[in-house]
């Protein structure tokens, strides 16, 4: 295999990376005005991911890097074209991120509120435009001769792709939620099982759409096989789920959504963002890609890093493994 079509198979599984693990990070902030009954029910829910989704977040920062040094094409095409929208991405996260660490700064309950809806927009926002993203991308969009794009923010907001983002908010939703029933005890579990049967059935609705769509339009037979695994792998999570198995039912959603970015990316292959005015203006696994020896260095720097990264986040979750319930939350504060 040719390295630009490794590093291209890389990417993919970066973006699944961050996808699955940032991805409950944003289900469970989007989950708090359904499960936080009261303060302490959210801190539950703040505290079920609060040793790990800056450690998730730096996904973002590792596919973006090697995106850019990768394929430099495809990284100033997609991000000077998608600017405003990454930057409301990147915005939202810093809110998100400093809503985290600011909101028990002080005790009075507006303080706390304020910023308790800047998590769940700060969640909700990228779970949306992280998927309008991915949808333009697969769907095409208008480039020049140069590569650069030259429709408009508004020409972004597609059926598609709109399609395409409410597909991952309600994915990252479900996942999150069924991930805080995995990590609770008590009545706040009970309610998040509920919460993700209610929300599988729309995810299920709504992703099922986006598949059938992305295959008779864009797809191939590889994308059509995958998107088959990650629709009988969503409808097995929910099944898992309502027979009361949710850590199944939240390592079927992570496959659901691995698969579900395999799907977007075997519709691109070769190509790395399409041109839906001339086909003759899209770029390729082949004219976006660094030289040999730069995919070279990457390689070599990625084998030696990657287990590092991998086991130290492992580690991470085998220390935080176990559930919390608002007895812990009363016992801190006491």
């Amino acid at each position: 295999m040719e390295l630009n079509i490794l590093w291209f198979w890389i990417i993919a599984a970066m973006f699944i990376g961050y996808f699955v693990l940032d991805g409950f990070d944003f289900g469970v902030g989007m989950s708090l005005p359904f499960l936080g009954k009261d303060d302490t029910d959210r801190r539950v829910l703040i505290n079920t991911i609060g040793p790990v989704w800056d450690l998730n977040e730096t996904w973002v920062i590792v596919a973006g890097a090697s995106l850019f040094a990768a394929f430099p094409e495809w990284y100033a095409t997609m991000f000077s074209g998608f600017y405003l929208a990454l930057l409301l991405i990147l915005l939202a996260l810093i809110a998100r991120g400093v809503s985290f660490e600011y909101r028990h700064q002080r005790p009075e309950l507006k303080w706390k509120k304020s910023f308790d809806t800047m998590i769940v927009v700060g969640s909700a926002v990228p779970a949306l435009l992280w998927g309008v993203a991915f949808g333009n991308v697969v769907r095409g969009v208008p480039l020049d001769e140069n590569f650069n794009y030259i429709g408009s923010f508004f020409d972004l907001l597609n059926p598609y792709a709109l399609l395409a983002g409410l597909t991952t908010l309600l994915l990252f939703f479900t996942h999150g939620v069924i991930f805080v029933s995995t990590k609770t005890e008590g009545d706040i579990r009970v309610r998040a099982r509920a919460l993700a049967i209610k929300s599988g059935l729309v995810t299920i609705v709504v992703a099922a759409t986006f598949l059938v769509w992305t295959t008779l339009a864009y797809g191939t037979l590889a994308s059509g096989i995958l998107a088959a695994v990650a629709a009988v792998a969503l409808i097995t999570a929910y099944l898992a789920n309502l027979r009361g198995n949710e850590r199944t039912a939240f390592g079927l959603m992570a496959v659901t959504i691995g698969f579900a970015v395999l799907t977007l990316f075997a519709s691109l292959f070769p190509d790395v963002m399409p041109a839906s005015n001339d086909v003759a203006n899209s770029l390729t696994i082949e004219n976006a890609s660094s030289t040999p020896y730069t995919l070279q260095v990457m390689s070599w720097t990625a084998l030696i890093a990657a287990p590092v990264i991998l086991g130290y986040q492992g580690w991470t979750y085998w220390v935080f493994r176990k559930r919390i319930s608002r007895s812990h939350i009363e016992a801190a504060v006491h």
